[in-house]
């Protein structure tokens, strides 16, 4: 099937949104590369976490207690988290201060893992994702999901798009739109249809110079419930 023209799918969110400045002051920005390491690895295992945290639940919550997060995990320190056993960590998951999950608590100690690992292969976690191409994003997703933990689904690619590097997002309204306009054919955990996803987005990107986040949020903005 035909795809779409960025311009066209550009102008739909736009009179949807009310006009072209609307649409541009929702547009999200991301970080260069040189800035995206700038980040340290702490910084990244934090925001990592509490995307795990808010999956699945209110926000506010998480929000309100990460301070007493950052204290109960040594500031995110990976190396310091690792030195925590296992009592500690059932005790953080039981912590009233802190959200009660264990299986979302272990997921800080295994994350921490993953970072020292990525950190010794490729100086930090921080260069290895700023250093990833936009164009194989799906991929990045992958090996967050495959590596880490409970990092599968969106959760992934909600931690990159917090934290600055440039990534499209496939919430239902950009979903619905590419299965039905048939640039996705297969389901969207899949390598088909990641494939199929990535290849839609390298073509609008570019046509319209635009970052893919731009472009994810763009789409949502003309279609369906313009959850963005």
């Amino acid at each position: 099937m035909k795809i779409e023209s960025f311009a066209s799918i550009y102008q739909r969110a736009a009179e949807r949104k009310g006009g072209t400045d609307a649409l541009e002051a929702l547009l999200p920005q991301s970080l260069s590369a040189d800035e995206y390491q700038e980040y340290s690895d702490d910084r990244l295992l934090s925001a990592m976490s509490k995307q795990i945290f808010q999956s699945g639940f209110v926000w506010k919550v998480v929000d309100a207690k990460w301070s007493a997060y950052e204290t109960a995990f040594f500031g995110f320190d990976p190396l310091k988290v690792l030195l925590m056993s296992p009592e500690q960590l059932t005790a953080r998951a039981s912590d009233p201060a802190l959200i009660r999950h264990a299986k979302k608590t272990q997921a800080i100690y295994d994350n921490a893992l993953m970072i020292k690992d990525i950190a010794a292969e490729h100086g930090s976690l921080a260069r290895y994702i700023a250093l990833w191409p936009g164009e194989e994003i799906t991929s990045l997703w992958q090996v967050l999901r495959k590596r880490g933990a409970r990092l599968g689904g969106n959760t992934g690619p909600y931690f990159l798009r917090a934290t600055g590097k440039d990534t499209f997002l496939l919430t239902s309204d950009v979903e619905g739109y590419l299965t039905a306009t048939g640039l996705v054919d297969a389901g969207m955990a899949t390598q088909k249809g990641l494939t199929q996803a990535q290849a839609a987005f390298n073509h609008w990107q570019a046509e319209s110079g635009r970052t893919l986040a731009q472009i994810s949020r763009i789409i949502s903005c003309g279609v369906g419930d313009n959850r963005i």
